[in-house]
């Protein structure tokens, strides 16, 4: 993820909080070996057995998963402490691109990355290198947003949108208003839109306001291009740093991301307003899957079985993202009403890219878009 998947405030290095008694037994290679090949918490015996196997091996290894993205520090923090192991986070600026290579590069370490959390491009990409797996609540979620072999489960996502400096520019009406003078040197796009899910919606999203349509991404091409050309595209990487200092004044970002800034640059005297154009919402979601190559399974697991309980589900939405199993756990009366009432709204039809489109759009960007933005 860089902004996607980016973060500027302080990263989590790790999260300690250690068991003495979490360190392995005598037979840990082969409690290690049984829990690589689990697909579910049924093969530890029930949750119980599974939080058992990842206090024995007592570590967790994350990549790319910034403290000030989708409330990552409060989620690793609580699942550190719920369970008493370390959690080390690495890599917090990374992209999903990153995330892969990392993991082929250290495979067979302990270092290597025991979870992905991906934009859609490059986990779909690579499903060679995830475990199978069905968290308990795997049956509630959608057909459509999940591998049938529980390869890979959607997690969170949002709408693509604008965010822009009100204090500097006037009211953003379209996309096409982004080409006029007011602009100048001041569109950033969050990510490379070749290598994250971000930066790609981003593409995506000015493709279809600019006539094009999910299947046909070069409309979006040609709209950067023409940025580029009258002088308005920034060719640089957006972090909340970089928005605060005003060196990015208008940004393609998730909505969630966006809104997570607006209390702290409204103390900043930075009015910070979200455009979604009706007509391209553009959703997405990330991807949660196990490295197959995890050095500590158990707990590659059980941080899944986190993820989608009702306290990490929770934790994503009260950053404004939403998450999967927010309708399931609604009903429930397990959902944090306040933060679901509280998401931004938007209006039209939403346009979720399915995987082909995906495809098609990743192909033509790996083609297209240096010559097109100069990079």
């Amino acid at each position: 993820m860089s902004i996607p998947k980016k973060a500027i405030l302080s990263s989590i290095a790790s999260a300690v909080l250690v068991l003495t008694t979490a360190c392995g037994s005598s037979d840990s290679d082969t409690a290690g070996t049984a829990a690589a090949t689990a697909t579910s918490a049924a093969d530890f015996g029930g949750i119980d057995g599974l939080v058992e196997a990842c206090q024995a091996e007592g570590k967790l290894n994350v990549i790319a998963l910034p403290p000030d993205w989708a409330n990552y520090a409060v989620i690793i923090e609580s699942f550190a402490t719920k369970y008493g192991i370390e959690v080390e986070s690495q890599q917090p600026n990374a992209n999903s691109l990153d995330e892969i290579n990392a993991a082929i590069q250290s495979a067979g370490t302990d270092r290597a990355p025991d979870v992905f959390d991906l934009g859609q491009a490059i986990a779909l990409a690579n499903t060679s290198m995830y475990a199978p797996y069905k968290v308990e609540r795997f049956d509630d979620i959608p057909t459509a947003f999940k591998d049938p072999n529980g390869l890979w489960v959607n997690d969170y996502g949002g709408f693509m949108s604008i965010g822009y400096d009100a204090n500097k520019f006037p009211q953003i009406t379209s996309v096409a208003d982004l080409l006029g003078p007011d602009y100048k040197g001041a569109v950033a796009i969050n990510g490379d839109p070749t290598q994250g899910s971000a930066g790609w919606s981003s593409v995506m999203m000015a493709s279809i306001a600019s006539g094009g349509n999910a299947d046909d991404i070069a409309p979006g091409v040609d709209f950067f291009k023409e940025l580029n050309e009258v002088g308005n595209f920034l060719p640089v990487d957006p972090t909340p740093e970089t928005i605060e200092s005003g060196q990015t004044p208008v940004v393609f970002d998730w909505d969630y991301l966006q809104a997570a800034q607006v209390a702290g640059l409204a103390e900043k005297n930075i009015d910070w307003q979200i455009f979604v154009p009706e007509g391209a919402v553009v959703g997405g979601y990330y991807y949660q899957a196990i490295n197959a190559d995890a050095p500590n399974p158990a707990c590659a697991r059980l941080w899944q079985e986190y993820l989608y309980s009702p306290d990490g589900q929770n934790e994503w939405l009260r950053s404004g993202a939403r998450p999967v199993l927010a309708e399931i756990y609604a009903a429930e009366g397990t959902l944090d009403a306040e933060a679901f009432a509280n998401l931004p709204q938007v209006s039209g039809d939403p346009i979720v890219p399915n995987n082909a489109q995906v495809a098609l759009g990743q192909e033509y960007l790996t083609a297209n878009w240096s010559a097109a933005v100069g990079g």
